[in-house]
């Protein structure tokens, strides 16, 4: 029996469960009852443990209680989805009880363990029975009774998760949905499958290899769809300058550059500034630098060169003088309110970045961006109050993890779709005070309904219909409408249900696998049955849903 564990014990159990629950993420992603093609619980929870496993790696020994502080800490900017931001408040909970300790024994585990539960109910609307968090709950009040059985670490835990897989069991009778499916919680199991490799490695036990060319596959551009003469600015140049004096106007230089390229960022503090702009004389773009400080670092990659490697199957060349990974400096406010929307697809970017979005955040349904990635793109933000627009209900969350760790003011709005998140820009008025433009533009989406096509990743009997892997789907607020092997069926319901709404506007974003005059297809389908409503299809170009449908 083991009855304390220090901060290097921590660290490897941490490391012991990232990687259990890495080689499980696609059982756990099978657990997801809606068959649509974006059920990634598993992988969620997999990446916001994963950035914790990342951090730790880095560090050297430490008091548990540091050791819990980086795990938190990484977890939260790490989160990914519901799933996500619920792990990471369950070890910011433990991490609040472990802070200031060198080590814990069975009954301090237990305490931090009931804190986690503590911080991930408190940040839960509505919390619901048969999930996570009823896992964990009991999982923890099971921890705090054994320790005063037997307050030894290993004791704890192991009858923690004994209770836990109990409850998961039940997780099934406690909601009407999974009962349907036959299936257990997949936030709960993914759960305690971090725990189980947490005292695996308490027990002594290898952390299990994990092939991590096969668990991040990707499908990779092809390279020789676009020639090197396409670039227009070949050069991809970065560098620092130490600035000759604390009160230097960089925007002269800022205007210069914009003129012998694209791309331009700078970004500055009180001693020094960073420049990252494409251009075809990064020499000028040198020199022009010089005469606001000394140069410090640069890097320069010709992208025409790049291009032709990874053509011909080669690596790029390249040099990693700089780290562009680097935490962004914030932009200075230039107005009070800024816009930062959520989606996939260059068709829906350009139609948020027309209705005055200062910033896109790549993600949505199966690539749901972590809360880092989200504070990046709001510290980019010129203004002093940003509005995020997460346009997905499994981004709500992260989102809104990000206030507080900024100095600027952060409002969620909460929209769960695209077209929710297109009517409440198109709602926003600039001179109304912060809290009634945020009551307006949550106000606004509550008149817009959307509709969405996809496929059936697997088979499932759900909601009344028999659904094969491959057939297509329609949801209708989230709600499954229909089923189909043929997309034409369900396009044509769909308008049906449009018309007989009365809708006076609808649009078609078209998806990606979406050819031309199939979207016309789509469009003449929908005017035969709403000729009175102002109809409009736009390539969206994104993935997985062959078409999302806005109907006011």
């Amino acid at each position: 029996m083991m009855h304390t564990i220090d901060g290097t014990q921590f660290k490897q159990m941490i490391l012991h469960g990232a990687a259990a629950i890495t080689l499980q993420k696609q059982q756990i992603n099978d657990l997801n009852v809606f068959p649509v093609p974006d059920g990634d619980t598993g992988t969620n929870m997999s990446l916001t443990i994963g950035a914790a496993s990342a951090e730790l790696k880095k560090s050297g020994d430490s008091a548990i209680g540091q050791a819990a502080a980086i795990t938190a800490g990484a977890l939260l900017r790490g989160a990914r989805g519901n799933s996500g931001v619920i792990l990471s408040l369950l070890f910011r909970g433990l991490s609040k009880t472990l802070k200031g300790h060198d080590t814990a024994d069975g009954a301090l585990l237990a305490a931090a363990m009931q804190e986690g539960v503590a911080s991930a109910y408190g940040a839960v609307m509505k919390p619901a029975e048969g999930t996570v968090l009823t896992v964990s709950r009991l999982a923890a009040k099971r921890a705090v009774e054994a320790a005063a059985e037997q307050n030894e670490v290993d004791y704890v835990l192991s009858e923690a998760l004994r209770v836990g897989y109990e409850v998961l069991a039940q997780t099934t009778d406690m909601n009407p949905v999974l009962k349907k499916a036959g299936v257990v919680d997949a936030g709960g199991k993914g759960y305690l499958v971090i725990l189980e490799g947490m005292l695996a490695s308490l027990r002594g036990e290898d952390i299990p290899e994990v092939d991590e060319d096969a668990s991040s596959k990707r499908e990779k551009a092809d390279f020789n769809s676009f020639s090197a003469e396409e670039i227009t600015f070949a050069f991809d140049t970065v560098f620092i300058v130490r600035k000759s004096s604390e009160h230097v106007d960089l925007n002269p230089l800022r205007a210069y550059l914009g003129g012998i390229g694209d791309s331009l960022v700078i970004g500055e503090d009180d001693e020094a500034f960073k420049v990252h702009v494409h251009t075809n004389t990064p020499g000028s773009a040198l020199n022009a630098a010089q005469k606001y400080g000394t140069l410090e670092l640069a890097k320069i990659e010709n992208m025409r060169t790049q291009q032709e490697d990874l053509a011909a199957g080669k690596k790029a060349q390249c040099v990693d003088d700089l780290e562009e990974d680097e935490p962004p400096v914030p932009a200075e406010p230039e107005k009070k309110y800024g816009f930062l929307a959520v989606c996939a697809g260059d068709g829906l970017a350009a139609v948020f970045q027309d209705l005055g979005a200062d910033g896109i955040i790549s993600g949505g349904q199966t690539m749901n961006p972590s809360t880092e990635s989200i504070l990046k793109e709001i510290e980019r933000v010129p203004a002093q109050v940003v509005f995020v627009l997460p346009n997905n209900k499994n981004i709500i969350m992260a989102a809104q993890q990000c206030v507080g760790l900024t100095d600027k003011e952060v409002v969620v709005v909460p929209t769960v779709t695209v077209p929710q998140g297109i009517t409440a820009m198109m709602a926003v008025d600039p001179e109304l005070e912060q809290e009634e433009l945020l009551e307006t533009m949550t106000e606004s989406i509550k008149n817009v309904s959307t509709a969405q096509i996809t496929y059936a990743a697997r088979n499932s009997d759900f909601g009344g219909f028999a659904i094969s892997e491959g057939d297509y789907l329609a949801l209708l607020d989230g709600k499954l409408f229909g089923t189909d092997r043929d997309i034409a069926v369900l396009l044509e319901k769909l308008a049906q249900e449009a018309g007989s709404r009365g809708a006076e506007f609808v649009t078609l974003f078209s998806g990606e696998d979406v050819q031309e005059e199939q979207a016309e297809k789509a469009q003449e389908i929908f005017a035969s049955h709403c000729p009175d409503a102002e109809l409009s299809v736009l390539p969206g170009g994104q993935p997985v849903y062959y078409y999302i449908i806005s109907m006011e």
